[in-house]
């Protein structure tokens, strides 16, 4: 079993890191049913209570993965186990009713290798196209969906990047065109879904679905993620923002440093990778290792990334060199854990080490944004998770070669000859 439960239990003498406050040295946090009961300093942890020293230990929550096909992706360069995005995905650019929750695999192998980095939640996201779909929220927990996902529809994911140009049109200006009247078409559908139905309406180029989709992002009911790159294309998605009037929250965004103070104005968040420095194409020409510090300094809201769902172990060095470039540690752990839980409307439940949250937490050896640092224990909904992964099932399997039988295994059945 992936879980051990453990339904009751306080850690003592750790530094507690709530992120909504200031650290607590010598805390004591308890969790009973997959639920933090109390955090504070010095306190006996309560009678019944199973004891976990924590001294000499830091403990964080658990960091939140986002803009990952985490769960959608086993191996990149086969198709059978991609379902991040359709075949043939230049053909239908525009899919906002293609959803991650229905394809979501919680025993995906690149789950328990998330969670050694202190992944406890994930954004798991659809790809591709220029309207990808919606992504879902999910605990790295449970053997089946429902077990692991906690909102099924978390936002919408558009690319107005290089990949989402080529998708539809290969240039700038057919691929807004395309998305004006995409959001057109489902403006005109949610005020006349009857006429829709009389085919009484001017013809639209998205599905039905698509077109339902759409209107949670109108209505403002989920956030519209867009993956951007160049300044000039990040101020024309502010303006789409703002006539369209949907909840925007910028991805990618290499250059937002050079309008970090527009993206202010219109508070909106930005995820970006803290690590992305060089450019990978003209439109990524400005990238800076300091993108995130500026854009901090500027009081915008950062949320970190890594660069896809096998590398999610990573995110705590993404942030490490974010705090290395001047971004201050306690902003660099909130843009792993209650800002993006704050971004998709979950910060109720996550994000922060506090009363009544969910019991997502992580027990590190010392500072978690040190690479000699490691998750000594991780809990997710108040439960112990192993971090025992396939990497760890095959180093055990293979560290004494003289264990293991080399060449082919001989028959039991003697094999006769043909006679050729």
């Amino acid at each position: 079993m992936m879980l051990e439960t453990l339904t009751f239990f306080a850690i003592v003498g750790a530094l507690i890191r709530p992120v909504d406050g200031p650290p607590i040295p010598q805390g004591t946090i308890v969790v009973r049913d997959g639920r933090i009961v109390s955090v504070a300093a010095g306190r006996a942890p309560p009678a019944g209570a199973e004891v976990i020293d924590g001294a000499g230990m830091v403990v964080t929550p658990g960091f939140v993965a986002v803009e990952s096909a985490l769960g959608l992706v086993e191996i990149d360069l086969e198709d059978s186990t991609r379902d991040a995005a359709p075949e043939g995905d230049a053909s239908d650019p525009v899919r906002a009713a293609f959803s991650a929750a229905d394809g979501y695999n919680p025993l995906a192998t690149a789950i328990p290798v998330a969670r050694t980095g202190g992944v406890t939640s994930a954004l798991s996201t659809p790809m591709g196209g220029l309207v990808s779909g919606t992504s879902a929220w999910v605990d790295l927990a449970g053997e089946r969906p429902a077990d692991a996902i906690a909102r099924a529809v978390a936002a919408l994911h558009v690319r107005l990047d290089d990949g989402g140009i080529g998708a539809s049109g290969g240039a700038r200006s057919s691929t807004l065109t395309r998305l004006r009247e995409t959001l057109d078409d489902a403006r005109l559908y949610g005020r006349s879904r009857g006429a829709y139905d009389r085919r009484a309406l001017r013809e639209m180029r998205v599905s039905r679905l698509d077109l339902e989709r759409l209107q949670e992002a109108l209505a403002g009911r989920i956030p519209v993620v867009v993956r951007v790159s160049r300044a000039s294309d990040i101020l024309r998605v502010l303006e789409l923002a703002r006539e369209y009037r949907f909840r925007l929250v910028l991805a990618g965004a290499e250059e937002a440093w050079r309008v970090a103070d527009r993206i202010a104005a219109d508070d909106v968040p930005v995820i970006l990778q803290p690590l992305t420095n060089l450019p990978t194409s003209f439109a990524t020409l400005g990238s800076r290792y300091d993108n995130a510090a500026l854009l901090v300094r500027a009081g915008v809201r950062v949320v970190f990334e890594a660069s896809g769902a096998a590398d999610l172990r990573n995110l705590r060095q993404e942030a490490g060199n974010a705090v290395a470039w001047g971004v201050d540690p306690e902003v660099a752990l909130r843009a792993l854990t209650l800002e993006p839980a704050r971004v998709f409307g979950m910060d109720r439940e996550y994000g922060a080490l506090t009363p009544n949250r969910v019991a997502n937490l992580v027990m590190w050896s010392g500072d978690p944004f040190e690479t000699s640092t490691r998750a000594v224990r991780v809990w997710i909904r108040g439960r112990n998770a192993t971090l025992r992964t396939r990497q760890t099932a095959l180093f055990e399997r293979y560290r004494d070669l003289r264990r293991v039988r080399r060449g082919a295994p001989r028959p039991s059945v003697p094999v006769r000859s043909s006679g050729l």
